[in-house]
């Protein structure tokens, strides 16, 4: 076996794909599409590792080191190797190359991570190349009526209409409330600064997928004391973003029933600043409510205290159910 390196060029993704067949996780579905030619804006290196037969070159690895706007302390990498070209060194060989090149990423940064499922062939290739779990992540969906709906102030619709809100996606409220969320959860792999704009691009424009928001609020409260009428919304507590293709959108007046059993996409989160037990509330409220009537697809991180402490007990009673594999990130040490 006579194996050679080259930079990635146009055509190797079809001769790959004759060579690999279809992913065996998801994670390799994923990354796969990272696979494309070298370029600097943004920054990437992608090389092909060729077995030569006879004088023909056959595709029968690649790996990519790339730079990303989002958590931009690490730089992501994949490699994939032909299932009868494993344990031969041509990993190894991809990686030690794409670190190479990553101490040349305009960033300075050189730290590797990447995603896995546990028990493959990718997860023990990642654990020998000194990359550690810094997080695990789940895919889960709370079936319909899993948690008993919650009763707001005196239970009036009135008091209900005080605290849920269908609000735009397009809200500075809710957009700055996301990216303070989302930040304080991944403090184990800091996003970066993360302006509005930037929020509302990721997570809540028609591009993302975002189709409508509810929002879960305190209480009114006055400012000048229990006898005076409250007249300003109580604060943000919990927000809920639907990505549905299913079931109704959040907010949409037109929603329509989902088809049976297909879940909804839900991004699900609270302020930040909330006390603990608060946060656990607030998730729970708005969960109940938006779990109601049809299942919702939850997407459950280790770092997500809250959410883990509503939804882990739903796990164990049958009422919520995981779907798919774990999915570990991996990474260099610190």
């Amino acid at each position: 076996m006579a194996i050679e390196y080259r930079e990635w060029r146009e055509g190797d993704d079809l001769a790959l794909l004759e060579i690999w067949g279809g992913p065996e996780t998801d994670q390799a579905r994923q990354f796969r599409g990272t696979l494309a030619p070298s370029g600097n804006a943004p920054w990437r290196r992608c090389i092909v590792a060729e077995d030569v037969v006879d004088g023909v070159a056959i595709p029968v690895a690649a790996g990519a080191v790339h730079e990303a706007s989002l958590h931009p302390e690490r730089l992501w990498v994949y490699v994939e190797v032909a299932r009868d070209h494993r344990r031969s060194g041509i990993g190894s060989t991809l990686l030690a190359m794409l670190r190479h090149e990553a101490e040349r990423s305009p960033s300075g940064v050189t730290r590797l991570r990447t995603k896995v499922e546990p028990g493959t062939p990718g997860a023990a290739f990642a654990e020998a190349a000194g990359l550690a779990p810094i997080q695990r992540s789940r895919l889960v969906v709370v079936e319909p009526g899993a948690l008993k709906l919650p009763v707001f102030g005196d239970g009036s619709e009135a008091a209900a209409t005080e605290q849920v809100e269908d609000l735009a996606t397009g809200s500075v409220e809710l957009s700055g409330v996301v990216g303070r969320y989302y930040t304080a959860v991944h403090d184990w792999d800091s996003p970066g600064e993360l302006s509005i704009a930037t929020v509302q691009r990721l997570f809540l424009d028609e591009l993302s997928g975002a189709r409508g928001a509810i929002v879960l609020r305190a209480p009114k409260a006055s400012a000048f004391g229990a006898g005076v009428p409250a007249s300003k919304k109580g604060r943000l507590q919990a927000f809920a973003v639907s990505y549905a293709q299913g079931g109704p959108e959040l907010g949409a007046e037109d929603g329509h029933a989902p088809a049976a059993g297909e879940p909804s996409e839900v991004f699900l989160g609270h302020d930040p600043d909330l006390p603990a037990d608060e946060a656990r509330a607030a998730v729970r409220d708005l969960l109940a409510l938006i779990a109601y009537q049809y299942p919702v697809l939850l997407e459950l991180d280790d770092s997500m205290t809250a959410l883990r402490a509503v939804v882990e007990p739903l796990l164990e009673a049958g009422t919520a159910r995981q779907t798919g594999a774990d999915t570990l990130i991996v990474s260099d040490p610190a």
